[in-house]
């Protein structure tokens, strides 16, 4: 929903400070984290009914979802100006990026299942691999307990929503099962379209643990299947999808220094089209499919108190198949990942030395680093130095697709960042962060003739980004408040042109009242001018003009299980454009009622 991390220890709240498991692979408290994140809470997007994650992931610093249409449709999420296929998305820490187009189906993913969102910003290669420059998004499903609920709900564009969610148990022996329904009829996805292109979802999560003799062992698994209409130079198409990720683990501390997992996963991308395209002369309908079998295995050691090491090998076989523009392909990839991560305190000091090795089946051997230093500067304060490596190796489509390449290279990254970090008190924070990411390799789509249209993907871009982010954030039990501004530079220093579809200036602002077990929240959000491609001159550019957007989202309790929810959708009827052609939500409405029992 917004930019506010309202379970921070606040003076006179019950609330607990915030663990996050992402930046590191091991639970450790916000504050003591040196990477920067930001965590939305799975309690905050149910106030915003109907919604996407990508609604809300975008009042977050640095983060510029792109969506092309109404919800469900096609979306990219760029972090710190970085390229969309630079984000990696996991589901409880396991990857969700497909083999064929690298950007992850986010838009597919129910709100009402989310315990949380960590996003981890800048290059975590050395702990995830492939396609981690930008960061880390991981969405984390709610886990067994003692307690349920089911709502319904409506909105514009003839949205309607169903879901439920129950479980029972607790850390030695528990269980959850939820599931969620959406359809909306939409609204046409690209400008002078008068056809509605809707969107349909049904999804269901379920986790279940117990104790195994030492052994913890559980299962998880998220699905989400469904249909998506939408449109191409005039033409009305759809295509049905499928997503998954299924992850078997067990668990077991020998003793009271080392933990050790072992976490068996599979993950599914299927987009089937159900017409065939403008290009495609064969009789077969476009297709896009991805399965990724991954094992897992991490070791934590607790050396002392001060010293702690996180070792392990990630194996994952991914296997790709498509046909798009007539253009068809199968392609099979292994890699094999060993990391080690070290975490040190020395008083005041922190120090994070983490480094990888990557195996990849077709272009051999890469490695990654990481470094991190944090000081405790004075009450509350802390500053941190960090620097690290990642890289994207090419995928399926970049090989072999449309410009099909098998000789490109991987996409390489140095980043830099320091931050400071102080506590103003018990209820208020600030914080300054500045960072910078050179990118060298970067994979672009060369036009080789026009009649016939031809073109190859080569690595001839290197890409500089530089920019600032500040928050500050004030928590207390009856209201909460966050303001925050991102200021950056995404170059690509061959052309010297700005990349496209990401804003110098990002601003972010959000105030959330609570009356009792009532609520009322206002989310406003300025993003500065944008260049994107022209849609008919595919050599040409245009700029995006700025844009202001507000949301209005409120809870009200009815006796000790029922509440309503509301929200109101660019609350003062704002015309802009995320991508050049498509549409954006005008003003809508959106409202839910929900029964819960515990």
């Amino acid at each position: 929903m917004n930019a506010l991390i309202l379970f921070a220890a606040a003076a006179g709240s019950t609330a607990l400070e915030p663990v996050i498991v992402t930046a590191t692979r091991r639970e450790e408290l916000a504050d003591r984290v040196l990477a920067s994140v930001e965590i939305l809470r799975g309690d905050d997007l149910l106030r915003l009914p109907a919604a996407e994650l990508s609604d809300a992931l975008r009042f977050q610093p640095g983060i510029e979802p792109v969506r092309l249409g109404a919800p469900g449709q096609q979306t990219s999420i760029f972090v710190r100006g970085t390229e969309s296929n630079h984000v990696l998305v996991l589901v409880d820490g396991l990857r969700i990026n497909p083999g064929t187009i690298g950007t992850a189906a986010i838009q597919n993913f129910a709100p009402e299942f989310v315990e949380r969102v960590e996003v981890v910003k800048g290059p975590r290669s050395a702990l995830y691999g492939s396609d981690a420059i930008g960061g880390v998004i991981n969405v984390i499903t709610r886990g067994a307990g003692d307690s349920g609920s089911a709502s319904l709900g409506f909105g514009s564009f003839d949205t309607k929503t169903a879901s439920f969610g129950a479980g029972t148990g607790d850390d030695h022996t528990g269980a959850m099962l939820a599931g969620s329904w959406i359809d909306s009829a939409g609204f046409p996805t690209q400008a002078g379209d008068g056809t509605d292109r809707g969107y349909h979802n049904l999804s269901f999560t379920a986790s279940g643990h117990t104790a195994v003799g030492a052994a913890d062992v559980g299962a998880r698994i998220w699905h989400a299947a469904g249909n998506t209409e939408y449109s191409s130079f005039g033409t009305q198409l759809d295509q049905d999808f499928r997503n998954s990720a299924f992850a078997l683990y067990a668990a077991i501390a020998p003793n009271t220094m080392w933990r050790s997992r072992v976490t068996a996963g599979y993950a599914l991308d299927e987009i089937d089209q159900n017409q065939l395209g403008a290009f495609d002369f064969n009789g077969i309908k476009d297709f896009a499919h991805t399965r990724r079998w991954s094992l897992d295995w991490q070791n934590d050691l607790a050396i002392s108190e001060s010293f702690a090491l996180t070792a392990g090998v990630l194996w994952q076989d991914e296997d790709a198949d498509s046909e798009s523009f007539d253009l068809s392909y199968a392609a099979d990839t292994t890699t094999t990942q060993t990391y080690l991560q070290s975490e040190s305190t020395f008083g005041r000091q922190r120090l994070l030395l983490a480094a990888a090795y990557l195996e990849h089946e077709v272009f051999g051997g890469h490695a990654t680093w990481n470094a991190a230093y944090g000081i405790e500067a004075g009450e509350g304060a802390l500053v941190t130095l960090a620097a690290g490596t990642g890289f994207r190796a090419p995928d399926a489509t970049d090989l072999y697709g449309f410009g099909a390449n098998p000789g490109l290279d991987p996409e390489e990254s140095r980043s830099y960042e320091i931050s400071w970090r102080q506590a103003l008190g018990e209820r208020q924070s600030v914080t300054l962060a500045a960072f910078r990411n050179d990118i060298d390799d970067l994979i672009d789509f060369v036009i080789i003739s026009f009649v016939p249209f031809q073109g190859e993907n080569r690595n001839i871009d290197k890409v500089r980004i530089e920019g600032v982010e500040a928050s500050w954030q004030y928590v207390a039990d009856d209201w909460s408040a966050h303001v925050s501004a991102t200021l950056q530079d995404p170059r690509d220093r061959t052309t010297d042109e700005r990349l496209l579809r990401r804003a110098r200036e990002n601003y972010t602002a959000a105030v959330v009242k609570r009356f009792g077990g009532h609520e009322v929240a206002l989310d406003v959000l300025y993003a500065g001018e944008r260049r994107d491609n022209d849609a008919i001159d595919f050599d040409g550019r245009v700029q995006l003009e700025a844009y202001w957007l507000a949301g209005l989202s409120g809870k009200i309790a009815l006796g000790e299980h029922f509440s309503v929810f509301a929200r109101i959708e660019n609350l003062f009827d704002e015309d802009y454009q995320l991508a050049h052609t498509y549409n954006t939500v005008e003003r809508s409405y959106y409202g839910a009622i929900r029964y819960e029992f515990r």
